[in-house]
């Protein structure tokens, strides 16, 4: 009797309130990740967010209404879910038409795509391919509707934000023309760069929302073991469009805090998820959209307002990467072309000397046409090098690819430029001279 009691209770917070690598479960990708990648994006200090800001979200002063007590019961780890645990998941329940409209064609036994955008958690770091919760909520609604056809794509890639999210997006998820997209870069976007992160994850929703295949959105939020996330961030946009928001971290760090269960089980790091922290992500996904799929026949097919765009919600709509595949330099200089991968994007620009002495005639040229200019380039554990970006001739910024010390290589991004308006720019990438070996790898140009 006391498991219907809290199921009740849950269903009453919820009305009171008012998500690996790519196969059938068939597979898509995005090119070759980094399983080495941290889901922690150090900042850029050469190219700063003159906007950032570290200040935390206020949260509302207004008194809320009193909501049914939940019965407490303790959460043993690989059993089921606490009534507790699921109200607090529910970060935004959201608008559900698009949902529910997915959960339809899916009844009617249709073909759907299944597309997951994020980092190495979503890629699949510290559980694999097979067992990250990419993969087992792929395979979770193909096992509910056995008729219809689930593709599955793993867009997830270590060490990228949104940033390079809604640059690569295009490209990696609507491509495939999803159907349902779950998104999370929580533990990515740092208040380092606050602002941008912001205006870049609500670009990226809004180039989901009105992409042609009119996908649903479900967002998710994950934690550092220290709570470090940036959900209330991420959250204002998701509650100004009103899409899903599930809050792994706001279930799993009060289980924690009860006592219930160690940070080490469910994570072997400070971030990733091991296998029975995919397991537990995917069950707090898939009884949310357990709750959608039963309440199909009550779902209003009113979507969600996306009519109105913050000052900036648009600045990154047409976001996309220039990369080695599909864009020739005005001038290689030093560099060259490389077909192998880097930060788990195929193919790069590379530049290598034994000695470290350039001149300005090794620099590589790009023209390109755009408003916004940004670089991916590697972020190296040795033989780093500095390097001036010009715009149009004129000094912008010095990128820095030190990362001695660190986990590994990978791909970081700086916004080189924001222009008054769109037009067709000169961009140059000057390595400077060094004593020693040094290396500088350029995987892509990003423009919108």
């Amino acid at each position: 009797m006391k498991k219907f009691i809290a199921i009740a209770a849950v269903a009453a917070l919820v009305l009171s309130l008012t998500a690996c690598k790519n196969d059938t479960v068939s597979d898509s990708g995005s090119g070759a990740p980094d399983s080495s990648a941290s889901e922690s994006t150090p900042d850029i200090s050469s190219a700063p967010d003159s906007n950032a800001s570290d200040d935390v979200p206020e949260t509302s002063d207004t008194e809320s209404e009193p909501q049914e007590e939940i019965e407490e019961i303790p959460y043993t780890l690989g059993g089921e879910l606490t009534p507790t645990m699921i109200a607090n998941s529910r970060y935004n329940v959201g608008n559900q038409a698009r949902l529910a409209a997915f959960f339809k064609k899916l009844q009617a036994g249709e073909e759907v795509t299944a597309a997951f955008l994020g980092g190495s958690i979503t890629q699949g770091t510290s559980a694999g391919n097979d067992l990250c919760y990419a993969r087992l909520t792929a395979n979770w609604i193909q096992e509910q509707f056995p008729d219809a056809t689930v593709n599955y794509v793993n867009a997830g890639i270590g060490a990228t934000g949104s940033y390079i999210g809604v640059h690569r997006c295009d490209t990696d998820v609507l491509s495939q023309n999803p159907d349902i997209v779950f998104v999370d870069f929580s533990v990515n976007d740092t208040t380092e760069r606050t602002e941008l992160n912001k205006i870049t994850y609500e670009s990226l929703m809004r180039k989901l929302w009105f992409a042609e295949s009119s996908p649903a959105i479900v967002t998710i939020a994950m934690t550092q073991d220290n709570g470090t996330s940036f959900q209330e961030y991420h959250g204002e946009v998701v509650k100004r469009y009103d899409i899903p928001m599930i809050s792994y971290k706001n279930a799993i760090l009060d289980v924690i805090d009860k006592g219930y269960i160690q940070w080490t089980d469910i994570s072997d790091d400070n971030i990733h998820p091991n296998i029975p922290g995919h397991a537990l992500l995917t069950d707090l996904i898939t009884n949310y959209l357990q709750s959608v799929i039963d309440d199909l026949d009550n779902i209003s097919a009113e979507e969600s307002d996306f009519s109105q765009p913050t000052e900036n919600g648009d600045k990154y709509l047409n976001a996309k990467l220039l990369t080695p595949a599909d864009t020739e330099p005005a001038s290689l200089g030093a560099f060259m072309v490389r077909d192998a991968a880097f930060g788990g994007f195929n193919g790069h620009w590379m530049l290598k000397s034994s000695e470290g002495q350039f001149t300005e005639d090794d620099g590589i040229e790009f023209r390109v046409t755009a408003k916004n200019i940004g670089l991916l380039y590697g972020k190296t554990v040795s033989n780093s090098v500095k390097a001036d970006v010009y715009i149009d001739g004129e000094l912008v910024a010095t990128l820095d690819t030190d990362f001695s010390g660190g986990w590994g290589n990978y791909a970081e991004f700086a916004e080189i430029a924001a222009l008054d308006s769109e037009g067709e720019h000169t961009l140059k990438i000057v390595p400077q001279s060094k004593d020693g070996a040094a290396a500088m790898y350029i995987s892509a140009i990003a423009v919108s």
